[in-house]
C-alpha cells in the first residue's frame, strides 16, 4: 500500500505542475488541449495501481504458501543441537593460510599424531611401527640367532655325552682305594675285601690291594693280607713287594722275603723305608757288609736320621771295624730324635768300645 500511495502522491503533485508557456504563436493555446493530458495521466496511473496491486498479490501468497525443502534453504540449527565431530577441515581463507603458514607446535615425547583420515583412506595406508613396539616383538619372538644356538644345544650336549672319556684303571684305582680307606677306618675289613675283589675281577689295582693287605697286616693276618699279595703282582710295585716281604717275614720266612726285596731294588729317594728294611733282614741274616752298603746310601741321602746311624753301627762292629763302629755310635747319640731304649743300649756300646 505504501508503494500505491507513492505513486498516487506523485501523480497530483504532477497535476499540480504549472504547464510551460508554448512558443508565441501569435495567440493562446485553445482550452480544449487539458482534456487529452489529463486522459493520458489517468491512464498511466491505472497502469501504475495495476501493477502495484498484482505485485502485492504476488508477495503475500508467496509468503502464507508452506515452503518445500530443499538444501538451499535448510534452517541453521543452533549451536546447542549441533554435535561435535571428530575432525574439522576448514575452509581456506586468509586467516587459515596464515595459521597454516605457522610452524606446528613439536609433540611430546611418545606421542603420535591423531588419525584424520576418514576410515576407508586410512585402511590403505601401513601403520607405522613405533620403536617400543619393535623392542617388545623382538623381545617375545627370539632372533634366528638364539633360535639356531637353542637348537644346537642339544646336538653339543650329545656330541659331549659321546666324547666323554671313560675313567682309566689308575683313576678308578684310586677312588677305591679311598673308598677302602673309609672303609677299614669304619673296621669294616670284611666289606673292604668284597670292594676289592670286585675290582681286581677288572685290573691289578695296586693302591686298593696295598690298602686292604696293610690294614690286614697290622691285625696280624699276615696269610690273608698275602692273598693279596701274590709275587706276579708285587713284582711291578715296591710298596708291594715291602708288604709282601714283611707278611713272609712275619711267616719266619726270613730267605722269601729278602729274596722278595732284592728282586728289584729301587732308589734310595722316594723309597727309604724298602732300604732300611732290606738292611736290617741282611743283618738278621748275617750279611753285615750288605747291610752296611744300605745303611751308608741311607745316611748318604740323608745323615739327620740317628737311628740310620746306630744301624751303621752296628753292621760295622759286627764287622770287626770298631774305630768306624765308636764313630758311628758317637754320631748318633749327637742327633736327636733317638729312642730312649735305643739311647742306651748306643751309651752301653760305647763304653765297651772305649773298654775294650
Amino acid at each position: 500500500m505504501s508503494l500505491l500511495n507513492d505513486a498516487l502522491r506523485a501523480a497530483e503533485q504532477r497535476q499540480d505542475r504549472p504547464v510551460a508557456p508554448g512558443i508565441y504563436a501569435g495567440g493562446q493555446s485553445p482550452a480544449n488541449n487539458r482534456r487529452p493530458v489529463f486522459l493520458i495521466a489517468l491512464v498511466v496511473l491505472a497502469i501504475v495501481v495495476a501493477g502495484l496491486g498484482g505485485y502485492w498479490l504476488f508477495s503475500v501468497d508467496s509468503s502464507s504458501a508452506p515452503a518445500e525443502p530443499a538444501e538451499a534453504a535448510k534452517p541453521v540449527p543452533s549451536p546447542a543441537m549441533v554435535e561435535p565431530e571428530p575432525v574439522q577441515i576448514q575452509s581456506t581463507t586468509p586467516q587459515t593460510l596464515a595459521s597454516q603458514n605457522q610452524a606446528p607446535e613439536p609433540l611430546p615425547p611418545e606421542t603420535t599424531e591423531p588419525d584424520i583420515m576418514e576410515p576407508d583412506t586410512a585402511k590403505q595406508v601401513p601403520a607405522q611401527t613405533s620403536p617400543v613396539s619393535v623392542a617388545k616383538r623382538e623381545e617375545l619372538e627370539p632372533s634366528s640367532t638364539e633360535t639356531e644356538t637353542q637348537e644346537a644345544e642339544p646336538e653339543q650336549t650329545a656330541i659331549t655325552d659321546v666324547k666323554q672319556v671313560p675313567e682309566t684303571p689308575a683313576a678308578t684305582d684310586r677312588s677305591t682305594a679311598r673308598e677302602l680307606q673309609k672303609l677299614v677306618a669304619q673296621g669294616r675289613i670284611t666289606d673292604a675285601e668284597r670292594r676289592l675283589a670286585a675290582l681286581t675281577r677288572e685290573q691289578d689295582a695296586p693302591r686298593s690291594r696295598y690298602v686292604v693287605a696293610r690294614a690286614l697286616l697290622v691285625d696280624g693276618k699276615q696269610d690273608q693280607a698275602l692273598g693279596w699279595l701274590p709275587s706276579e703282582v708285587s713284582a711291578q710295585n715296591p710298596a708291594l713287594r715291602l708288604l709282601r716281604a714283611r707278611a713272609l717275614h712275619a711267616d719266619d720266612d726270613l730267605a722269601a722275603a729278602l729274596e722278595t726285596l732284592t728282586s728289584s731294588i729301587p732308589p734310595v729317594e722316594g723309597h727309604a723305608e724298602y732300604r732300611v728294611t732290606l738292611a736290617t733282614l741282611l743283618q738278621q741274616q748275617g750279611d753285615s757288609a750288605e747291610a752296611a752298603r744300605h745303611w751308608a746310601a741311607l745316611i748318604a741321602w740323608d745323615d739327620s736320621q740317628a737311628p740310620w746311624w746306630v744301624g751303621l753301627a752296628i753292621s760295622l762292629e759286627t764287622q770287626g771295624e770298631l774305630a768306624g763302629a765308636a764313630r758311628a755310635y758317637r754320631q748318633a747319640a749327637e742327633l736327636p730324635g733317638l729312642p730312649r731304649s735305643l739311647a742306651d743300649y748306643v751309651q752301653q756300646r760305647l763304653q765297651a768300645l772305649r773298654a775294650g
